[in-house]
């Protein structure tokens, strides 16, 4: 299926904060992770004359839109159908590196992905549509215990063990409707009505295990320095604090690196009011050090 570019628009977060601390230098060659629609990537290409890119990314629609949205940057652009965890990081190969955590309006917006509650769709939520487990295989398969656990390390939901009981008492269940709905009748009214939907921490929850998240970031952190040249940069997004906090520690833990934001940038009022989606951005970015090997 040929998608529409603007289906898969990609409206970068931070951009202005990515392009400047990744200081794009004429004939750089850069790595972006997650490339999405190709926002981000498009912004690298044109910071500076002859700039080459390499793109990954495990969605296939993903791709798909990339590959058109950066078509008239030719063989500048390289695309990989791929996991970030499982790349082969070339050691001493870019001048900078960056990773969007985020899941993008594209995916929250196709129904069918199962990504969101407030489309009726299955239970599904993969990024990469070749992986077997599903969020349904999750919510109707495994034990109380082990959905409590994830609800509460995962979502920092507090009501997880109330929310896990019902669940098991209910189900199975089809649609990411049908769930949300279940979820929200398994807490006290004050809780249902708050800020956020009650099913919102159980969705992100469903999502990080299914695509096993955190895990691929950690590999991410422990890998990708080591593939930057030495005053590479490497700038990281995450829009939850469980991400924020592996990607802090990270980079503060490995000596390849040094840290340049003290605390994380995040968007300016203008941009919230844009998009959204930035409100919740944090960017964390350091710079690969000489090491002795190096000089």
């Amino acid at each position: 299926m040929e998608l529409d570019p603007i289906e898969f628009s990609h409206i970068p977060v931070l951009s202005r904060q990515v392009i400047d601390g990744l200081t794009v230098r004429p004939g750089g060659h850069y790595l972006d992770l997650t490339v999405g629609g190709g926002g981000h990537s498009r912004l690298i290409l044109e910071a500076a004359a002859d700039v080459w890119v390499t793109a990954l990314d495990q969605d296939e629609d993903a791709l798909t839109a990339a590959r058109q949205n950066l078509a008239e940057y030719g063989n500048r652009v390289k695309f990989i159908h791929q996991n970030f965890a499982s790349y082969e990081f070339t050691p001493n190969t870019y001048d900078g590196i960056l990773a969007d955590l985020g899941v993008s309006s594209y995916h929250l917006d196709q129904a069918e992905r199962g990504f969101s509650f407030r489309h009726t769709a299955n239970l599904d939520m993969r990024m990469n549509r070749q992986e077997s487990l599903t969020a349904g295989e999750v919510i109707n398969e495994w034990d109380e215990q082990e959905l409590a656990n994830i609800f509460f390390k995962y979502g920092e939901e507090r009501l997880s063990r109330r929310i896990a009981r019902r669940i098991v008492e209910k189900r199975p269940f089809y649609t990411t409707t049908e769930l949300a709905e279940a979820i929200a009748y398994s807490v006290p009214p004050k809780y249902r009505h708050g800020r956020i939907h009650p099913a919102t921490r159980v969705f992100q929850a469903l999502r990080i295990v299914v695509n096993d998240e955190l895990k691929v970031l950690e590999t991410l952190i422990e890998k990708a320095p080591n593939a930057l040249v030495p005053g590479g940069k490497i700038a990281i997004i995450s829009f939850h604090s469980l991400e924020d906090r592996l990607v802090k520690h990270g980079l503060r833990n490995l000596p390849l690196l040094r840290v340049l934001t003290k605390k994380p940038i995040i968007a300016e009022e203008e941009e919230i009011a844009e998009n959204g989606r930035s409100r919740s951005a944090k960017l964390r970015i350091a710079e690969r050090i000489n090491s002795q090997n190096d000089e």
